[in-house]
């Protein structure tokens, strides 16, 4: 029975803290259907998931996926096969696609020949006049390319949809619809799981986003909402994407649009940041000192927003490293870790973060202490006393503090050398010129 009760608290915890409706509105529907899959995966065998299935069959239907929306209603109205007008729907979809084959194949074979490209430049007007004035190409035929991109992503077909949408973007001249591309080559680099293609895209967007929108802070702000959230799917599964996505969402501009657009984004910055204690394993390309940077900037913006958003994971933060209260982040820390396995986005992050954060635990009680009871730290940890020990000595390696271990008292002894007044002036100078930009940035607009 108190399995039972734990497990009832636990999905009491998970639902309350659930981010499923502020993220799903600033998704593509392709992008959301993941959550949903996950989320009817996260749910227990013996509960009702028609819920999901109304969701997914609201989400899709708009698409050309027939078969799959025809599957979903049947489920819906406890039908034994899907209705005939899908079957109708799916034929008529065929053709469709049939067209738009017959349509651009004179296109796609010029660009997907050697020759051709190698005559192109990177002035696209200059690229038009010499495919018009040899190859017959139009800009009509050009269109069509993005209409057959467009086509394909409502069919998932991903990565069709990401080729023609590159092929459209190579030579069309229409801002507006190069942008959009741009946008539909992303969510179809995602969905095709092409990491590094979508890294770009990102970069490509945000770039964009500063110059093309740069007289419209409205649509501004609007466009690095989604290109937050959108930027998540890299972030947490391509760990090269990790360095230049910490650098965007820690960048003035972006702080801003967390703060007053979508400040439940500070989940996924507390748990990247924490976790990226761990990566890489070895030291190399890792920067300790730049960690320590992140955290204290990661710090300022909890505590600058926690009256507007708090969950286990920015609890823990500001529990620890605000608060200093060791208790309330071991408490903190238990709820984060049942949050983040339940988090589409931080499942596979769930057991670094956890390791990550019993180090901050370990050096932030290290710091305030001159002299420590190992047992009393492993108790805090979660660990055996054996454990403790190995962890104290890992921790004393790592971070190269001065410390001693008293092995027969059982203690570790802490040496804190007095801080530089100096270094103190600059790192609060830092932090002033941080704020004054963000408050500068919010006065403007």
């Amino acid at each position: 029975m108190a399995t039972s009760e734990g497990d009832v608290a636990d999905q009491d915890l998970v639902k309350k803290y659930s981010l499923l409706a502020q993220l799903i509105p600033n998704l593509d529907r392709h992008l959301a259907y993941p959550l949903l899959n996950f989320l009817e995966d996260q749910t227990p065998e013996d509960e009702d998931i028609s819920h999901i299935t109304q969701m997914k069959y609201a989400l899709l239907k708009e698409t050309n996926m027939f078969d799959f929306v025809g599957d979903l209603f049947a489920q819906i109205k406890g039908l034994s096969e899907r209705p005939a007008e899908y079957t109708k729907k799916r034929e008529a979809t065929l053709e469709r696609r049939e067209k738009l084959e017959e349509e651009t194949e004179k296109i796609q074979n010029l660009l997907g020949d050697a020759e051709v490209i190698n005559n192109l430049r990177s002035d696209k007007t200059s690229n038009m006049t010499f495919l018009k004035d040899n190859h017959g190409v139009t800009p009509q035929m050009v269109d069509q390319l993005y209409d057959f991109g467009q086509f394909q992503y409502a069919c998932g077909d991903y990565g069709s949809a990401s080729e023609l949408l590159y092929q459209f973007r190579i030579l069309s001249t229409d801002n507006d619809k190069v942008n959009a591309a741009t946008w539909g080559k992303l969510a179809a680099d995602i969905l095709s799981v092409n990491w590094e293609s979508a890294l770009e895209e990102v970069t490509k967007l945000k770039e964009s986003i500063e110059t093309r929108l740069f007289n419209n802070p409205l649509a501004q702000l609007q466009h690095r909402t989604w290109l937050l959230h959108w930027s998540l799917f890299p972030f947490f599964n391509h760990e090269p994407a990790r360095e230049t996505l910490t650098e965007m969402f820690f960048s003035p501009a972006y702080i801003n649009t967390i703060q007053t657009s979508c400040p439940w984004i500070l989940r996924y910055l507390c748990a990247a940041i924490i976790t990226n204690r761990n990566r890489p394993s070895g030291k190399s390309n890792f920067v300790y000192g730049n960690y320590q940077k992140q955290l204290k900037d990661l710090v300022r913006i909890v505590r600058q927003e926690q009256y507007e958003y708090n969950d286990p994971v920015t609890g823990f933060v500001k529990a620890l490293l605000l608060d200093f209260d060791f208790e309330e982040a071991q408490k903190r820390l238990l709820e984060a870790d049942e949050i983040l396995r339940a988090d589409f986005f931080l499942v596979a992050s769930a057991d670094s973060f956890l390791d990550a954060a019993r180090h901050l635990i370990s050096e932030s009680y290290c710091k305030i202490h001159q002299r420590i009871d190992i047992k009393d730290l492993s108790t805090r940890l979660g660990l055996s006393h054996a454990e403790g020990e190995k962890w104290i000595v890992n921790l004393i390696r790592d971070t190269r503090v001065d410390a001693k271990i008293d092995y027969q008292a059982g203690t570790v002894l802490m040496n804190h050398p007095p801080v530089n007044v100096y270094q103190q002036v600059i790192e609060r100078t830092k932090g002033g010129f941080f704020r004054t930009q963000v408050l500068s940035q919010a006065v403007g607009r």
